[in-house]
């Protein structure tokens, strides 16, 4: 237990550290930084805040969550998943009520990490995490279309997508074509030197020849600098925010979803982690890290911190070993703001937006959505239903839904699954050391055997009990088999205590056999126990326990 909560970093400086580590680590720590730049000021941007408070994010959130982590491969730092949650908090609290809810979320993920909640989020429906993730991109692509075509909007952009739609299509007529040209040269670049130097990092260099194109032809697009006044030259010193009790109250729901969402992407990105490095994550441990990273990044004006698929992945790819090559990735981000911080007002916003326009592309699991559309229909309402509501509603929204839709379709399936109805006594088979042996006793008229096979639970209560309402005094005895029902909840208990309570009104034998230890258990709590049933094994010992009684 208390192995879950030990961090990578020490398992790593246990084992032993070598200069070939570092140097690999050295190398993958500086392309991952390389990849984080334009993409850390750009999330900044899409949330509604300053490029430098995305700096910040990656650098204290980053370093943290390497430190501290459950996975030895693990990036940190501001996500796609939480421009919308980030955008819409900090338009309704400001941006000391966005860092409250950051710092308070960062507590409840501490929290779930010590009581070991992480293991709760595989439950969630795989048609919810691509139908959510799909339903981001979307939202995060929508929020671009203003850069990207440098529109104007006259009393600001609209939060709700249909609003948002409808605001842009008016305005279309204010398109900026150098801002336009911006974006289409950055996204040619991207995906021009992802198919001819698949190593190279093509998001940085994209924003680069973008950033000298505009500086040389004195292009009339809005940059860093025209719009932000570009960015502080190191971190800022680390000030609590504002606290009291009515803003804590007023950004509580906005903190839950950040620490919800936080701990479901950070979770995601380990398990890839795991599965392109063979390892396994400490689930607890990462959402301690998650916790005290987001804590951390609010105290230096950071936004919300989540482990990130994208650069855990090229992490791993870049050679990154150890807890190390993250906590590099942050510092080389640091020595750019303490070096270079100047050259970031040249960045055009147009530019970042076709970054953005990228990684929506690339988070919509497009094969994976195709396939669960074809799968069944109970996968496609799911997907759909939580794809829609996340994009025209709100993100939690959509993420509860989605789950009370799998959950109601599981037990739907489920309560199918239950088989139950009359069996002969001679067509009962046993195999005991690998030989079939028959009941020892014929078909006795006075003697019916039923079956129940599968889980036997609250959804298929009423099939069972339907059923068993056909016992009748015709017979003297009447056989359950339990032996294939792996579990057995309370509703279900109750069910078989009903059809006991009418076996003892018309004086009917009540015999069950083959209920396992759970089964027992929950029979037991609800009174029927012997003496008023017989618990038998098996059938055979059942049918022999009969016979013995009426022949006494």
């Amino acid at each position: 237990m208390l192995d879950s909560l030990v961090p990578k970093t020490v398992s790593v400086l246990q084992e032993g550290y070598g200069l070939a580590r570092l140097k690999a680590d050295a190398l993958a720590g500086l392309t991952v930084a390389i990849v984080a730049l334009p993409l850390s000021m750009a999330i900044a941007i899409a949330s509604g805040v300053t490029p430098d408070r995305g700096l910040y994010t990656a650098i204290v959130g980053g370093f943290l969550v390497s430190l501290f982590g459950g996975s030895r491969v693990q990036i940190g730092g501001p996500a796609g998943a939480f421009i919308v949650l980030v955008a819409a908090t900090g338009a309704r609290h400001g941006i000391d009520g966005l860092l409250l809810a950051t710092a308070m979320a960062g507590v409840m993920l501490v929290a779930a990490g010590y009581l070991h909640l992480g293991q709760y989020i595989k439950f969630i429906p795989y048609p919810v995490t691509v139908g959510f993730t799909a339903g981001i991109a979307v939202i995060i692509f929508a929020s671009q279309l203003r850069d990207l075509f440098g529109l104007t909007l006259a009393g600001g952009e609209p939060g709700p997508m249909v609003e948002k739609i409808v605001a842009l299509g008016r305005s279309a007529d204010t398109v900026n074509w150098a801002a336009a040209l911006t974006a289409v040269l950055t996204i040619g670049v991207i995906l021009g030197l992802r198919r001819l130097r698949p190593h190279w990092p093509g998001m940085l260099i994209a924003v680069a020849v973008a950033s000298v194109l505009v500086a040389i032809l004195n292009l009339p697009t809005e940059t860093i600098g025209t719009r932000f006044g570009g960015i502080p030259r190191g971190l800022p010193f680390p000030t609590l925010p504002p606290l009291s009790f009515e803003k804590a109250v007023a950004v509580f729901p906005d903190a839950v979803s950040f620490a919800l969402l936080g701990a479901i992407e950070s979770l995601l990105s380990a398990v890839v982690a795991d599965g392109m490095t063979g390892r396994r994550h400490r689930s607890s441990m990462e959402l301690i890290a998650q916790g005290i990273a987001n804590l951390c990044s609010a105290l230096f004006g950071g936004i919300c911190v989540t482990g990130t698929i994208a650069r855990t992945a090229t992490n791993v790819r870049a050679g990154g070993t150890s807890p190390i090559s993250g906590m590099l990735h942050s510092v080389f981000l640091l020595l750019f703001m303490l070096l270079a911080a100047p050259l970031a007002s040249y960045v055009p916003l147009a530019s970042l937006a076709g970054v953005l326009a990228i990684v929506a592309w690339n988070m919509i699991e497009k094969p994976a959505f195709l396939a669960l559309l074809r799968s069944s229909y109970g996968d496609a309402v799911v997907l759909l239903a939580t794809f829609f509501i996340v994009v025209f509603r709100d993100l939690t929204e959509g993420i509860v839904v989605g789950v009370a839709l799998g959950a109601i379709l599981f037990i739907n399936r489920m309560a199918k699954n239950i088989s139950v109805g009359e069996t002969k006594p001679l067509e009962m088979l046993r195999v005991e050391n690998g030989k079939e042996e028959h009941p020892v006793i014929a078909d006795d008229p006075d003697t019916v055997i039923y079956r129940i096979s599968g889980i036997f639970f609250f959804g298929s209560a009423a099939t069972v009990a339907t059923v068993l309402d056909r016992i009748n005094d015709q017979r003297r005895n009447f056989v359950l088999d339990c032996s294939e029902v792996p579990f057995m909840d309370s509703t279900a208990a109750n069910v078989i205590e009903g059809t006991l309570n009418k076996a003892e009104r018309i004086g009917v034998r009540f015999v069950i056999v083959g209920a396992n230890t759970q089964v027992r258990r929950a029979l037991y709590q609800h009174h029927v126990r012997p003496p008023r049933v017989v618990m038998r094994a098996s059938i055979p010992a059942a049918l022999e326990t009969i016979r013995s009684e009426e022949s006494a």
